[in-house]
């Protein structure tokens, strides 16, 4: 009796990969999917990802191999943010369908080639964003269709990275724009996706500004790596990788295959991507929003806030701090002339306080009903990026961007009309 479970392949065994995408989906989904290959460009890091996922199952090195044999019905990416597109598109011209971490590409051409095969070959691309399925992202989106603060004028919108997880960006690839867009596209795209999804709306022009202020060129010394380094007893941000078995794993041996390594320095000169980031956002239904993302804070976690004409939405989540925090996010609901409402959503457990399984349950388990719109295909990708990009560009110019203008020629893609 043939089996109704979706066969799927991980292409990139790095940490996302083996962890949420491998191990966690092996054992929590086993109902719903079989593991049947995994794929990474170092076999060496594939086959140490697959001992930690508790797998047996084939290695490819070559994805048009995979495809071949394989033949999956669907295909999760995980892989370096600017290789997405040759994955995305392959996978579902050999008929499966795709899910993708996010960002869902770096470029405009590479989105519109993700698009032209997703129209072509009828496959469905998923994204993966988790923040959307947090259960304090989901109180406030139903807090913001409810009406209580009226239309939406403005947001207020900032975003704080901690001296580890900050940091860790410029360890890795994404400390250069041709791999990841820069954190615009790499890591705002999550930002920039929740705040079109909370609006029911498109950016529609953008104005930045962004310097790298703190890491590469700007610090006080810099090594190769730190495993390396000479000032590893005074650098605040030395990382011993071996203090981490899965890091260790994954990373060190591995890298004497692709020299690729898990603690580069953070001050390395050649570190193009900024630190410090804020942008003006213009939507379609002509809401302003105020971004701001920084890399370097002494917290980790953000602070968004909706004006409306009848009120204000308002939070602060903390996520990792130097002080106790209650194991909940506290939503205060203001009103015009009225009282003030305080709403406490419990974390749940999970990555991103639940968020994970939630996004993995509306992906891959029949039945979950989206009445609040979580689930997010090539366009909400697409718009993110492009939002991102257009943020880059206005930083690096020093112009106001508008989304059409770098999207240009949409080719029959229809991407710049009005919502569906």
């Amino acid at each position: 009796m043939q089996s109704s479970k979706k066969r799927y392949v991980l292409v990139g065994t790095g940490n996302r990969g083996a962890t949420m995408w491998g191990k966690e989906l092996v054992e929590g989904w086993s109902d719903e999917v079989e593991l049947v290959a995994v794929c990474d460009l170092n076999a060496m890091r594939a086959k140490r990802a697959l001992e930690y996922i508790g797998a047996s199952v084939p290695v490819y090195t070559d994805f048009d191999a995979l495809l071949r044999v394989e033949k999956p019905d669907l295909v999760i990416v995980c892989t370096r943010d600017s290789t997405h597109d040759d994955l995305i598109v392959k996978a579902m011209e050999a008929g499966a369908n795709v899910i993708s971490e996010k960002p869902m590409t770096t470029t405009v051409d590479k989105i519109k080639r993700i698009l032209n095969a997703e129209a072509r070959t009828g496959k469905r691309l998923d994204i993966s964003f988790n923040y959307r399925f947090a259960p304090t992202s989901a109180k406030i989106k139903e807090l913001i269709n409810s009406g209580v603060i009226g239309d939406v004028t403005s947001v207020d919108f900032h975003w704080y990275l901690d001296t580890s997880h900050g940091a860790d960006y410029f360890r890795r690839w994404h400390a250069f724009t041709e791999n990841s867009g820069s954190l615009f596209v790499h890591k705002a795209t999550h930002h920039f996706d929740l705040l079109n999804w909370y609006l029911d709306s498109d950016p529609e022009k953008v104005a930045a500004f962004a310097d790298l202020k703190h890491y590469g060129r700007r610090g006080p010394f810099r090594g190769e790596r730190c495993r390396t380094c000479r000032y590893k007893g005074e650098c605040n941000y030395y990382l011993d990788i071996s203090a981490t078995p899965l890091l260790e794993s994954l990373y060190e041996d591995p890298s004497t295959v692709d020299g690729y390594v898990r603690d580069a320095c953070v001050f390395r000169e050649d570190i193009d991507i900024p630190d410090t980031m804020v942008a003006s956002i213009r939507y379609r239904n002509g809401v302003n929003v105020s971004y701001s993302l920084n890399t370097y804070m002494p917290i980790e976690g953000h602070h968004i806030a909706f004006n409306g004409h009848k009120g204000r939405i308002e939070l602060r989540q903390y996520e990792k701090q130097e002080w106790t925090t209650p194991p909940a996010d506290e939503i205060v609901v203001m009103t015009n002339f009225g009282d003030v409402e305080r709403i406490w959503v419990p974390h749940s457990s999970g990555g991103h306080y639940g968020g994970d399984d939630r996004l993995r349950n509306m992906l891959l388990r029949s039945g979950p009903n989206d009445e609040l719109k979580q689930r997010a295909g090539s366009r909400a990708g697409a718009m993110s990026v492009l939002c991102g990009i257009a943020a880059l560009q206005s930083s690096r110019t020093g112009q106001q961007v508008s989304v059409a203008d770098i999207w240009g020629e949409d080719g029959g893609l229809n991407l710049l009309e009005p919502r569906p």
